[in-house]
């Protein structure tokens, strides 16, 4: 193994630079003007495939954007580890609050990287953490190494829900049979102090709509006689929690899981630290759920978000309308024993509920996911413990993160394995907003800690 990280660390370089040539594809699954670029990136992805020693190298269609595969089988008599990665990434925007054009990668030093930060759209979300797996591939590979079987499934439609990824794996379950799952898409608590993601919460996400009057109106002859559509939307949401941060919709908690008090103490050994909290993110004050830390508010407890609102007129200078209609996008995350049809069905019963009878409410589901937990007894999470506790030098503490990745449910529904999540990113990384960045020293030690994982897994440590 020393023989793999010298390896690594004479190669980390050019490791960075071809890191850099991806982020330089704007692979926008979200937008169909970028999808030329969406499918340059596949074709990339499968050329270092290629090149790092993977077999049976294909980009496979789909009925969106394809997925890469790639195999290293060296005997039938050892475990295979699926490796899971996505090559797109979310849009940009808003463009000008980014530092630099978000496709042209750089690294700057940060309070956080003191070793410096590579900044640019996908830095973190998920093209510098799926190309770790990549290196460090290349890596046991150039050193005779690799402890087991691999396989790649690098998707295109991530961000925009895998909406081709289920029919493909159903269709491809002896291609991908595998013992676990290996998946870089999450983070660590700190640098300071690593950890394994051991849960994710799920999601329910929908879009909705307001309908007053059948067509935008004057609002000087008709204001202060009609509905107001923003108006009458903004008053409903608020009316989706209440001062206590306590969730409204009529059953939303009926079937949340109880953590013991035992479990809450063990996880708040990651030591809260609210102050740093708030200057993170340049806060004042917190807010959420009574009597919960904000440990336990962002990982053990639902929530429910607006995540946009519009209706109207938006442009430049003043029109004086009263909107036809508004709408709003509001996701809610999911802890264990929730599933998204049960949260959807609930949310669309209670918004039309507390909808004013003047007014017609619309209620559109988009994507969802299933909560997710891997028991820290397993055999994959030791393995992962062990080598991230290896590369850190530190103890590695089990972490349910706040984030969701809906397919990991379903990985385990259809290949029958568990999911181990060794993430390497940091959750001020600005995955999803401007500037987003991933630290040259996460990126590395994730490179160094997946070989360690290999190991680990196929001597059962």
């Amino acid at each position: 193994m020393q023989e793999t990280l010298n390896y690594i660390q004479q190669n980390k370089q050019r490791f960075v630079d071809e890191l850099f040539d991806l982020l330089k594809i704007a692979s926008i699954s979200a937008d169909p003007a970028y999808s030329a670029e969406v499918l340059r990136c596949a074709d990339e992805v499968a050329k270092h495939l290629t090149n790092a020693g993977a077999d049976k190298v294909e980009v496979c269609k789909t009925e969106g954007y394809p997925i890469v595969y790639g195999e290293k089988i060296i005997s039938a008599d050892l475990p295979t580890v699926l490796v899971y990665g996505h090559y797109d990434v979310q849009p940009p925007d808003p463009l000008d609050l980014w530092s630099k054009p978000p496709f042209e990668p750089y690294i700057e030093k940060t309070a956080l990287h003191p070793e410096g930060a590579i900044f640019a759209r996908g830095a973190a979300d998920d093209k510098g953490q799926f190309f770790m797996h990549v290196k460090a591939f290349e890596a046991m590979m150039k050193t005779n190494s690799l402890a087991c079987n691999i396989k790649f499934l690098i998707e295109g439609e991530e961000e925009v829900g895998s909406k081709s990824l289920e029919a493909f794996v159903k269709q491809n379950t002896e291609k991908l049979s595998c013992d676990t799952i290996l998946i870089s898409d999450t983070h660590i608590y700190s640098n300071e102090q690593p950890t394994v993601t051991t849960g994710l919460r799920g999601l329910s996400y929908v879009e909705v709509e307001v309908e007053g009057p059948n067509r935008d109106l004057h609002s000087g002859l008709y204001g202060g006689a009609v509905p107001n559509p923003i108006h009458v939307l903004s008053r409903m949401i608020a009316k989706l929690i209440d001062d206590d941060g306590h969730i409204t919709i009529d059953g939303f908690y009926d079937n949340v899981e109880v953590v013991s008090a035992e479990d809450r103490a063990e996880m708040n050994k990651l030591k809260d630290d609210p102050e740093a909290f708030k200057n993170s993110i340049g806060l004042k004050g917190t807010e959420g759920e009574k009597d919960y830390t904000t440990l336990e508010r962002t990982s053990i407890r639902p929530t429910l978000d607006c995540n946009g609102i519009w209706g109207g007129y938006t442009g430049e200078g003043a029109k004086t309308v009263i909107p036809s209609k508004a709408f709003a996008k509001i996701s809610m995350r999911l802890v264990p024993y929730q599933t998204p049809d049960e949260i959807t069905e609930k949310f669309t019963k209670y918004f039309n509920k507390i909808a004013p009878d003047n007014v017609k409410v619309t209620v559109r589901p988009h994507h969802g996911g299933m909560p997710y937990v891997l028991p820290s007894d397993t055999k994959e999470f030791r393995a992962a413990k062990k080598a991230m506790e290896t590369a850190f030098g530190k103890e590695v503490l089990p972490y349910r993160s706040g984030g969701s990745i809906p397919i990991t449910a379903m990985f385990e529904q259809v290949l029958g394995a568990k999911s181990v999540l060794m993430g390497f990113g940091l959750d001020s990384d600005a995955i999803h907003s401007p500037n987003e960045h991933y630290g040259l020293f996460n990126f590395y030690k994730g490179i160094e800690s997946i070989p360690l994982f290999f190991e680990n897994y196929t001597n059962g440590n």
